[in-house]
């Protein structure tokens, strides 16, 4: 059984465009990013995450 991605395509790339590398993501594949620039996508991921918590609370 496949497992299901905890963080959307769409969501990733939205953080990718809001980070500036969309470009190279695009044409290129995540693949083509740096190991900085994913963790950073996975940073951004789990601020957003937080921010959405806070509210419920």
């Amino acid at each position: 059984m496949a497992r299901r991605p905890i963080l959307s395509n769409k969501a990733k790339e939205e953080i990718a465009k809001e980070l500036g590398f969309y470009d190279t993501v695009k044409e290129q594949g995540y693949g083509a990013i740096t190991s900085k620039d994913a963790g950073n996508i996975v940073k951004r991921a789990v601020e957003i995450a937080k921010a959405g918590l806070n509210k419920r609370v």
